[in-house]
């Protein structure tokens, strides 16, 4: 595997708080985007089928993959790769905030419209934050690295969601939409403090794209870990919400589970995870939370089935469900920059992250439909067991790489 730094690095603190500042960045708009606006366009009276359009704001961040080489490709500045794009996409993105001034809350295709070009943004910018992450970082601080990004998204559940349903209530929609913008611009002084070696001549390196990728047998063993690792999940969280409601459990309980507990668990979380992967090692890692994953889900089989009773091993199992969903972020990006080469990292590591994130979203499609079909206890019972084989799978992947030594590298998987 080859995350080789190439050129002067930046230092450590310093490139940690460039990394908190890029990815705060872009969560904060996100969410402003998924959180905050949907209640507020329901509360404007909008229908939940047209808030349902909302969806095709993920599009941008599991497609994103076919024009990452392109910003692994292109320099923006001469003097500026990466940072160019992040200032270009930052720029861009509170702007479309801005933009949201000129429509109501009800006006549902301007919002859609708009959110739909600052998601495309956004998922840009996301290419070059990671490609800068997975060049920086050394191997020993890549935990570190994606805590930081997880820390990161719970700010900007807070900022961006949050907060601005906290002003929107107090202010109204002007209001809360220029707090938001700007505040978003703060993070592009991050943008100014990226260190960057000075482009190479031409035909120093093979030219970025999808078959550079491909052609590497260990990034297609890991692409393949991404692609099942997380092939069970989507099954439980999108029926969880669902679930505790059908279970008798108040919605404002629900929204203190999902909500708050995400940003502080989350926070949590990532830390942990971070030092397990300094520790044990990313295969380590990925092995003991696929295993409590796999209970977690069981807990729920049980629950739904009746063999298990009560409310607090529910909300028990969603709660670490929550830890353990923000610590295998830390460690599976950690794997996805350890594979990641130095030639076009933001490319090899969006390939991945849009991998898990498609079959996530591909098992939150089916999770309705077999609940309907089958029932809850069904549904939560074959995500066990996928879960339990997703893990086995991943272990005799890793397994296969380490053997392999693919680069000298192997060693960055550890355990």
């Amino acid at each position: 595997m080859s995350a080789a730094v190439q050129g002067p690095a930046p230092g450590r603190m310093r490139l940690f708080a460039v990394l908190a500042g890029l990815y705060v960045a872009q969560a904060i708009p996100s969410y402003l985007l998924v959180a905050a606006i949907p209640p507020i366009m329901r509360e404007a009276g909008v229908s939940r089928t047209a808030i349902g359009y909302f969806s095709i704001l993920f599009l941008p961040l599991v497609l994103k993959f076919f024009w990452a080489p392109w910003v692994d490709r292109v320099r923006p500045f001469a003097r500026a790769h990466r940072a160019g794009w992040v200032m270009i996409t930052q720029g861009g993105t509170v702007l479309c905030i801005l933009a949201l001034m000129l429509v109501q809350p009800s006006d549902v295709v301007g919002i859609v419209s708009i959110g739909f070009v600052a998601s495309m943004l956004i998922s840009t910018q996301d290419i070059a934050t990671d490609g800068y992450a997975a060049k920086h970082l050394p191997e020993a601080d890549r935990g570190i690295g994606n805590a930081i990004q997880g820390g990161s998204i719970a700010a900007g559940v807070v900022i961006g969601g949050t907060m601005g349903l906290v002003i929107y209530r107090h202010f109204g929609w002007h209001a809360m939409l220029g707090v938001v913008a700007a505040i978003s611009v703060l993070p592009l002084l991050a943008a100014f403090a990226m260190r960057e070696p000075p482009p190479g001549r031409q035909g120093e390196a093979p030219r970025p794209s999808l078959r550079a990728f491909l052609r590497r047998p260990e990034a297609r063993a890991i692409l393949w870990v991404a692609l099942i690792y997380r092939a069970s999940e989507g099954l439980v969280k999108a029926m969880e919400g669902p679930y505790l409601v059908d279970a008798g459990v108040p919605l404002e309980i629900i929204g203190y589970i999902s909500g708050l507990s995400a940003a502080t668990v989350g926070l949590g979380g990532s830390a942990i995870a971070a030092l397990l992967v300094k520790r044990q090692g990313v295969a380590h890692t990925l092995s003991l939370l696929g295993g409590l994953r796999t209970l977690c889900f069981l807990l729920f089989a049980l629950h739904a089935a009746g063999m298990v009773t009560g409310m607090w091993p529910l909300f028990g199992a969603a709660g670490f469900q929550t830890l353990i969903r923000y610590m295998e972020i830390v460690a599976l990006y950690s794997l996805f920059m350890a594979v990641s080469s130095s030639e076009q990292p933001g490319t090899d590591f969006t390939v991945l992250s849009c991998a898990q994130l498609i079959v996530y979203l591909l098992g939150s499609l089916a999770s309705g439909k077999i609940a309907d079909l089958l029932g809850y206890p069904a549904l939560f019972g074959i995500a066990a067991a996928l879960s339990g084989a997703a893990v086995l799978g991943t272990v005799v992947l890793l397994r296969r790489v380490e053997a392999q030594g693919a680069h000298g590298r192997a060693a960055a998987l550890g355990g």
